[in-house]
């Protein structure tokens, strides 16, 4: 099964006082243990790294880059994800629709996933699955 992880989930996994952490950590476990195919974008990637930067700092950024993100396969944003997602943010009306989000959705469409590892809302409200832990 394919997965895409989102920065909630990256960050959760990252961020022990996090309300998601003990949740993430069990759902990575998992998808680990269960050898899933897992995706992530390059846009994810930043905010990622721009988020664990600004939070917990370097150290967080080195973790998340030398032992969370090697099992993950990298998506690079393509221009067709890229405008198809400022499309939809404009067609959305949500004023709280990330442009990354609106990316991973347009991302995940291409490359066939459904399932996700997010806590973030829009995923699900986009039809996505969200996983959860056994």
């Amino acid at each position: 099964m394919k997965v895409f992880i989102d920065t909630s989930a990256f960050y959760a996994l990252l961020d022990a006082s996090d309300a998601n952490h003990s949740r993430s950590a069990d759902i990575w476990k998992n998808l680990l243990e269960q050898r899933f195919q897992l995706f992530t974008s390059n846009y994810v990637v930043i905010e990622t790294i721009a988020v664990l930067q600004n939070r917990l700092g370097l150290d967080a950024v080195r973790s998340f880059v030398n032992e969370i993100l090697p099992p993950v396969e990298i998506s690079w944003i393509i221009p067709r994800d890229h405008f198809g997602a400022l499309s939809l943010i404009l067609s959305a009306g949500r004023r709280r629709l990330s442009l990354v989000d609106a990316a991973s959705f347009e991302t995940m469409l291409r490359l066939g996933i459904e399932n996700c590892f997010a806590f973030d809302s829009d995923f699900e409200r986009q039809g996505f699955i969200a996983v959860k832990e056994n």
